[in-house]
């Protein structure tokens, strides 16, 4: 029977057990039968993972802790939920050190999967809990996945304030960019309005006037233009680039006297 792989052949487990397992672990969940105890559970996913590998826990009617990879007695489970919190101290620091965009959306994308792991981890120790009744070392399992869980959903929550905060950060330094190259655009307007006439009569009519400095102490008139042209240009720019902040918006003012009708 192709079931009967699934669970280590060495386990004496009721007939009901083979019959309600698949090929594949499935979900997380627990089955039990004349005493016996089954938890199936799901190893940390990883990103890109399509299918989820399972991990089964056998409780027989003695007491007795089985595990289908991590041996045998309490410790097993507790080997299972170590796995997570490494896994979600593994993201933490990721997060830690995330700086970007793009790194803090790897942290959320490969914590998405962990979160719902958990949280039907969680689910189901405390569905094995209420099944044995108030078993110490059950409610030990049951409050050990809690605290995984909200971990993980403390780090998911921060990663995406994170994220949200970048993103917002980014858009307000493209809008002042945007505003800035607006401003700037505009005042270079106003000068082309203000010489363009000028420089269309001059194109039209010629402006070559006589001064004087054609001949004169030649070559400083023309290092005297420069220098007075680098002046200007320097003027211009600064009255180009001078920062103009937007206005904030205001807010309609609302007259203290008028009272709603009942």
């Amino acid at each position: 029977m192709s079931t009967a792989t699934v669970l280590p052949l060495s386990w004496e487990v009721p007939p009901i057990f083979h019959q309600r397992l698949g090929d594949g672990p499935g979900r997380q969940r627990v089955m039990e039968s004349d005493g016996h105890l089954l938890i199936v559970l799901h190893r940390p996913p990883r990103l890109g993972d399509r299918v989820r590998s399972g991990r089964y826990f056998w409780r027989n009617p003695e007491g007795k802790w089985h595990s289908s990879d991590l041996g045998q007695g309490p410790s097993a489970m507790l080997k299972h939920l170590e796995e997570y919190h490494t896994a979600i101290g593994r993201l933490e620091k990721a997060e830690a050190e995330a700086q970007s965009s793009e790194e803090y959306f790897r942290v959320i994308s490969e914590l998405t999967p962990l979160l719902r792991a958990t949280r039907n981890l969680h689910a189901t120790l405390q569905k094995a809990r209420e099944t044995v009744g108030n078993d110490r070392t059950m409610i030990n399992y049951r409050d050990r996945s809690y605290e995984l869980e909200r971990a993980a959903e403390l780090l998911y929550n921060e990663a995406k304030n994170e994220l949200d905060f970048l993103i917002a950060q980014r858009s307000e330094q493209q809008a002042a960019s945007s505003h800035r190259m607006a401003v700037s655009a505009h005042r270079l307007n106003i000068l082309v309005a203000l010489f363009f006439p000028i420089a269309t009569l001059a194109t039209v009519f010629g402006s070559s006037l006589r001064h004087g400095l054609e001949t004169a102490a030649a070559p400083y008139p023309f290092f005297g233009m420069l220098i007075v042209g680098f002046i200007l240009g320097l003027i211009l720019n600064w009255f180009v680039n001078v920062p103009i902040k937007p206005k904030p918006r205001k807010r309609p003012e609302i007259d203290q006297n008028i009272r709603r009708e009942p």
